[in-house]
């Protein structure tokens, strides 16, 4: 009875050693789990932010450029409806149906349009204020 005794209780002490180890393992577990997660998070956030100043960087390098390409050729954008009557009056009698998509101005008062005629094809034509065709 005496071994059957000690028996039970080496059963009970490795049964016991054992559920406490399942634990551990179980909370090892669950902390890698949770670090990873809050790694990826980090990870992410941290593309988010390189991918949002890249966008930026961009899109200000892209204005800049665009601004050196108007102050290289001289002409600054306007509006299509500042563009002179002569000038719309001279586009509907050299190129019937035609419509100005952009228009840009000198400071010597010529203008730079950017058309659509009539089949679809663009252009560019410049024309001064009074509404005679230039060759720039």
């Amino acid at each position: 009875m005496k071994n059957l005794m000690i028996a039970a209780v080496l059963a009970l002490g490795t049964m016991t050693a054992f559920a406490q180890e399942e634990t551990a393992v179980e909370e090892t577990a669950t902390e890698a789990t949770e670090a990873v997660e809050e790694s990826t998070e980090e990870a992410t956030e941290a593309v988010e932010e390189s991918a949002e100043e890249a966008v930026e960087e961009t899109t200000e390098v892209a204005e800049e450029a665009t601004e050196e390409v108007a102050a290289q050729d001289g002409f600054n954008e306007v509006a299509t409806e500042e563009v002179p009557e002569a000038i719309t009056a001279a586009l509907e009698e050299a190129h019937p149906g035609s419509s100005i998509d952009k228009a840009s101005m000198n400071a010597d008062g010529q203008y730079k349009l950017e058309v659509t005629t009539e089949d679809g094809e663009s252009a560019k034509l410049y024309a001064d204020a009074e509404g005679n065709w230039i060759e720039m």
